[in-house]
This record gives structure tokens, C-alpha cells and sequence, in this order.
């Protein structure tokens, strides 16, 4: 069979792990080729070498049957291969139009041309419905606008091979129909796609083979119609997977965390970002912020963490008001908090693990003396975690955060929160860009903290996670509470319509 890509015996190796250990991938004209795995089984590596990001000790490319070299991301660009990162890569302080042509700009006179590529760039967003704000700078824009700016850029330079790196991360129930659908176009329009995702839901609606890799190695490529969800969950982890989410009942407590008329205003324009919220989170209860991207969770939660100043409104801590207090402040108040943005706000991506999960902590007496740090209780400290949370990385504590795996740095985020055993935690988007066991974890980690009496106010985008987990569900629509759930009580499609602003209820 002609094959469009193959990539033979690939081998790369970093220090002290296999990422991928002889793997065979092959890619047929014309299809969704997924590849699956857990974390830190070597997809994004594979994918990477595709893309000239690394390049591999051991194995060989072929286009189109030829071989082929690429040592570099302009050598893929020449062959027609284009990758959406599963962290993107953008340049914040640069509109999103400059973004999508940085590389392939058109110049007069050594003048930026904008005006043709504007065109282009309008076009394409509308006929993918990708919409966007071209002027906006990619620093003020969300998540889920930034991973339509990673997939104009591919689309913006013709490439006719699209790697797609967990692109349904950050995206809505709704967004993510659309995406696989603009895949589905994209493939009947003769494009070939190759598709890293974690989601077994996405694998079944979307692609037509499924290669599955764990640690490194190859477990096989499956026609995706002929198998199911558990079967290829098992093929991944090597165990049967619980889907559910098991949790007792149980009576709430006395309130942890009350916000009162909550107001963040936008420094631009004035608007109110967060519009006059209030709610209780109880011990003993998950309540989770449920809304389509960009509808004001950011703001609030920035706003609860102290990483933005609130305009108006109060903030109660276990009864303490703590509106004003700076974010160490926050933290020795008995919050903690799993960011969304685990480059950005959760890690010093170049100190290593150890470092990194001391960083809410290093200041106490048990990690320093007279302002020097005890680097052998760090590091006992930090083996302890890595051993009790499974935090998987090629040297141990010592390990550069950077050369971690996403799922891995997730792990470590939720290890140094979860151990700080504050009354309150703030998780949001947890398991974002997990695979099925990692989410299995989680989940599980955030269950028990519920059963130890503690106060879990989760911000979800996963309808899914949002139905599971969470005991009470907050819909946020344009910066205001909406409507206040149970989840036994409303169906996946109410909640959406909720979200989408076409009902609302008296929240609580």
C-alpha cells in the first residue's frame, strides 16, 4: 500500500528515559490517523521529530515512499507538514494576525504587507467558522482563542499533513463538534491529518486508524470503527480503566470560601468582567464554575487567588475576609490553587521538580534556616511526593520541569496543592490535556479531598468532568452567575443551554 508518511524504527532518546523506542508510524492519504496514549508515552516526541522539533538517534521519514530529511520546522513547512502545538507557540506581545504569518510575511521595500494577508486570514476564519479579532494581541486573548490562532497559522501556509497536538484541550462541547467537523472537511478537501488526543470520545467520532503507544513502545494501530472505547483505554494503560466517578453522598458543611457581589472590571474598556457574583462553597462539597471559554472564569478566579484586584465585592476565607490580601497571603490563609495555565502560572518551567514543588512552601521553617534553604530536606520532601503522586520524569527529582511530559507537570502542580492540605482548593481545568488514567487520578484526588471535609471549588470546561464530579454546579454566562445545578437533576443538553446563555435560573 502507498503510504503518504512513514516513519520506521524511530528512536529518541533524553537523559535518562526512551521516549520513543522503535516506532512504526505510518499515514494514509486522506485520513485521521490518532495516536494515543498516557502521558509521557512519547506522542508529542514522535509527532515533533515529524516536525523537525528533534530529531530522532535511530529510524528513517519517507514521503510519499522516498525518504526524506528534515532538520527543521522550515523543512517540514517545505514538505507540506504543519503542527498545532499542545502548547502554543505565540508571540503575546504580537496581534493575532501577525502571529498567523510570522515566517511566511509578504514584504514591500522591507515593509510589512498586512492587507492580502489580512484577507486570506478573514477568509479562512470564516469558512472554518474560527472566528477571530485580528488586531487583538495574543496576551489578552484566552485559551480557546489562542488555539484557533495555532490552527490559522497551519491552515494560513497550505500544509496538506496536520498534526493536531491535543487540540480539543481547551475548547467547548460545541467548539469541539465544530473542530472535528473542519478535520472531516479538511481530510474530504484531500488533506491528511494526524491526531494526538487523549479523548476516547474524539477518537471514535473523528479518526479513521488509531495508533496506540505506551512508555515509548508501539502497542499496535487498530481500525478505530471496529474497536471500542475500553478496549483501546486498556490498550493505553495496560489495565481496565473505571469511567465513572465514584463519590458517597454527602451533607456539606459549614461554608469555607464566600464570595459576596464580586465585581472585576476590564482594564481596557471598562466592562465588567465578572458581574456581581456571589456563592458558598461549603466543606465537604465540589462545586464546580461551568461555561463556555471566555465568559469571565478567569477573572474570578483571578480575582480569588489575588493575581487581579477586585473592583468590587468581598472575599471569605473560613470567615476571615481576605479581598485584599496578596496571593502568599491567600496561600498561608489555607487556599490553594491548581492553575489553568500550568507553564504560565503553575511552574518555573527551568528549576527543577524538587524546586518546583517547594514553591508555595519554601519560605517555612522546615525548608529553611536564616534564609538558607535546606537542600536535603527539599529533595526527601520532593522524593515523597513524586513516590505518593506517581509523577513520572528521567531523573527523579532533579529533573528539569521543562523536559517533563504535560501530564507529568499536571501531576506535580496537583501533588504540591493537594499536600499543602489547605480547607480550600481551586482547581481549574485540572486534567486538562490528560489521558484516561491521569483523569482517573485526579479526579479521585479531588473525591478525597471532598471526603476530608475540605471545601473543592473545581472550573471546569468539560462537560463530562462537569457532570461527575462536581455535587453543585455554577453556570457562568457573560461574567454572571446564571443558574445554580445539581447534576442529577439536569441533562447535558440543559446545562449546555445554560451555558449558552439561552436559559436562566435563580443562582445560590
Amino acid at each position: 500500500m502507498d503510504y503518504l508518511i512513514e516513519m520506521c524504527g524511530i528512536t529518541k532518546e533524553f537523559p535518562g528515559v526512551v521516549a520513543n523506542d522503535d516506532i512504526t508510524l505510518r499515514l494514509k492519504k486522506g485520513e485521521i490517523h490518532a495516536l494515543l496514549g498516557e502521558n509521557g508515552a512519547g506522542k508529542s516526541t514522535l509527532m515533533s521529530i515529524l516536525f523537525g522539533l528533534y530529531r530522532a538517534e535511530k529510524g528513517i521519514i519517507k514521503k510519499n515512499g522516498r525518504e526524506v530529511h528534515i532538520h527543521g520546522p522550515n523543512d517540514a513547512t517545505r514538505l507540506g507538514i504543519g503542527m498545532v502545538h499542545q502548547h502554543f507557540k505565540l508571540v503575546h506581545n504580537f496581534t493575532v494576525l501577525e502571529n498567523i504569518i510570522l515566517g511566511v510575511e509578504t514584504t514591500r521595500y522591507g515593509l510589512l504587507k498586512l492587507d492580502n494577508a489580512r484577507r486570506q486570514v478573514m477568509e479562512l476564519s470564516k469558512r472554518y467558522r474560527l472566528e477571530i479579532d485580528p488586531d487583538a494581541l495574543v496576551s489578552d486573548i484566552t485559551v480557546g482563542m489562542q488555539q484557533r490562532v495555532e490552527i490559522l497559522k497551519m491552515l494560513y501556509r497550505e500544509n496538506e499533513i496536520l498534526i493536531f497536538d491535543e487540540p480539543t484541550a481547551v475548547l467547548t462541547p460545541q467548539e469541539i463538534e465544530e473542530l472535528i467537523n473542519i478535520m472531516k472537511n479538511l481530510v474530504a478537501e484531500g488533506k491528511s491529518i494526524l491526531f494526538i488526543t487523549h479523548k476516547l470520545n474524539e477518537i471514535k467520532a473523528a479518526a479513521d486508524r488509531c495508533t496506540v503507544l505506551r512508555k515509548g513502545k508501539s502497542v499496535g494501530t487498530v481500525e478505530v470503527a471496529d474497536t471500542s472505547k475500553e478496549a483501546l483505554s486498556e490498550m493505553m494503560v495496560g489495565r481496565k480503566v473505571n469511567f465513572s466517578v465514584e463519590k458517597a453522598d454527602r451533607e456539606p458543611g459549614r461554608v469555607i470560601l464566600e464570595v459576596e457581589h464580586l465585581t472585576v472590571r476590564s482594564r481596557l474598556h471598562g466592562k465588567a468582567l465578572v458581574n456581581d457574583v456571589s456563592f458558598m462553597v461549603r466543606e465537604g462539597e465540589i462545586v464546580c464554575i461551568a461555561g463556555i471559554d471566555g465568559n469571565g472564569q478567569q477573572e474570578l478566579v483571578y480575582a480569588l487567588a489575588g493575581m487581579l484586584n477586585a473592583d468590587a465585592g468581598r472575599i471569605y476565607l473560613e470567615g476571615r475576609e481576605i479581598t485584599r490580601d496578596d496571593i502568599r497571603g491567600r496561600g498561608q490563609s489555607g487556599m490553594a490553587h491548581i492553575p489553568e495555565d500550568r507553564h504560565r502560572h503553575g511552574l518555573v518551567l527551568d528549576y527543577n521538580l524538587a524546586f518546583n514543588l517547594v514553591l508555595q512552601s519554601y519560605f517555612s521553617p522546615r525548608f529553611q534556616k536564616a534564609g538558607f534553604l535546606k537542600y536535603g530536606e527539599i529533595y526527601r520532601y520532593a522524593d515523597s511526593l513524586i513516590g505518593r503522586f506517581d509523577i513520572r520524569s528521567g531523573q527523579g527529582s532533579r529533573t528539569i520541569a521543562r523536559s517533563m511530559s504535560g501530564g507529568n507537570q499536571q501531576k506535580a502542580i496537583v501533588a504540591r496543592e493537594i499536600d499543602r492540605d489547605s480547607p480550600l482548593l481551586i482547581a481549574v481545568q485540572p486534567t486538562r490535556g490528560l489521558d484516561v488514567g491521569a483523569i482517573e487520578y485526579i479526579h479521585e484526588q479531588l473525591v478525597a479531598e471532598r471526603s476530608a471535609g475540605k471545601g473543592v471549588l473545581l472550573v471546569s470546561l468539560e462537560l463530562d468532568e462537569v457532570m461527575d464530579v462536581s455535587d453543585r454546579i455554577l453556570v457562568i454566562y457573560e461574567g454572571a452567575i446564571v443558574a445554580n445545578l445539581r447534576p442529577k437533576e439536569v441533562s447535558y443538553q440543559e446545562l449546555g443551554l445554560y451555558m449558552a446563555g439561552s436559559k436562566k435560573k435563580e443562582s445560590a
